[in-house]
């Protein structure tokens, strides 16, 4: 069973939510929080594999909760989750190392996906959000080319396949690895590169037209 913390403060849309995503037997909502600060407060005593986090709630917003989560907490996956498509916003939930973000109007279906995307390791942008932030991240200034020459044609296809925001399974099937093998090349893409997650390293790939 996948234990999920959900941070938002419109009970309402939090019962909307919760009622999508456990329609899912494997997943089920443990936990459940209405600003950024309850929800850290409930980290503190039970263990979540996934927070799905609101952007925008009072005393604490999801962004700052994210940044808590991930420096506290690093194995838990984070999906933003937010009525308003803002690229800005997806910007900082990746910068934090949020591993996807998510409109609040996706269907049941959308949102079962997103979360097992990101469980399984993927980065994942719901479809009108990419479109948003891509070009973003594609103008970017690339001041991490120089670094590339350290990266073995293994790494590089590796780095590929993380920017297009596969799995860890996903990418050994498409490159006849085993998925030890894979984690092996990510760790070392991380060590090299000087990043600190996989979210990085995607937005890496894709500053760096790798995708």
């Amino acid at each position: 069973m996948v234990r999920i913390l959900l941070a938002e403060d419109q009970s309402l849309v939090a019962q909307g939510l919760k009622m999508m995503m456990e329609t899912d037997e494997a997943l089920q909502v443990t936990g459940e929080a209405k600003n950024g600060k309850a929800a850290i407060a409930l980290c503190e005593k039970q263990r979540f594999d996934l927070a799905v986090l609101d952007i925008r709630m009072p005393v604490m917003d999801g962004l700052e909760a994210a940044k808590i989560i991930r420096s506290r907490w690093p194995d838990m996956k984070i999906l933003m989750l937010t009525t308003f498509n803002d690229d800005e916003y997806v910007l900082q939930a990746l910068k934090i190392g949020a591993h996807g973000y998510m409109l609040k109007d996706a269907d049941a279906d959308t949102l079962i996906h997103s979360v097992k995307n990101c469980l399984a390791g993927g980065l994942q942008l719901q479809g009108e959000v990419a479109a948003k932030v891509m070009p973003r991240l594609l103008h970017a200034k690339k001041p991490e080319m120089e670094k590339e020459h350290n990266l073995t044609p293994r790494e590089l296809d590796i780095l590929k396949q993380i920017g297009e925001g596969k799995s860890n399974k996903e990418i050994a099937a498409e490159l006849s690895l085993s998925v030890g093998t894979v984690k092996n090349h990510i760790s070392q893409l991380l060590d090299k590169l000087e990043l600190r997650d996989r979210t990085q390293l995607a937005i890496y790939a894709i500053r760096n037209g790798f995708v």
